[in-house]
């Protein structure tokens, strides 16, 4: 058994990565409209990313493994509620928790936080950040505010 620590917070981040396609869009706007503001981004065919995500949790050390987290474990749940639903799909169309609302970055790290808070919160850490690489020169970053 080691020796008790001190109780001090320490952040454990994991990186997975998907590829998925999406459109941006928004059906109450002209075709016009959504080119001029989108883009490329508007492909009425869609356009694809691969992305990074990064889960930061946070909380204290168990004395008995020295670990906040077993990061197989972190892992197994990212897969689980995020990496399965989103890889090789279209966000817009193929994932549940997104269906019916816009598929930027901004809002994709928000939905991801939400799928993943509550099983963080049973494993005994805290979700600290979701941080999502749309493209190696884009991000966005959510802390559950």
């Amino acid at each position: 058994m080691l020796k008790k620590m001190e109780r001090r917070l320490v952040y454990v981040t994991r990186r997975e990565r998907f590829n998925a396609a999406h459109k941006l869009w928004n059906d109450s706007w002209s075709e016009e409209k959504n080119l001029e503001t989108f883009g490329k981004c508007a492909n009425p065919n869609w356009h694809g990313h691969n992305y990074n995500l990064f889960v930061t949790v946070k909380g204290y050390i168990n004395n008995d493994t020295g670990y906040l987290v077993d990061l197989k474990d972190l892992s197994k749940l990212i897969r689980k509620n995020i990496i399965d639903k989103l890889d090789h799909k279209n966000l817009n169309l193929d994932v549940d928790f997104l269906k019916n609302g816009m598929t930027s970055t901004e809002i994709l790290v928000f939905k991801i936080w939400d799928e993943l808070s509550e099983e963080v919160t049973s494993m005994g850490a805290q979700l600290h950040k979701v941080l999502l690489f749309e493209t190696e020169n884009n991000s966005a970053e959510f802390y559950g505010e």
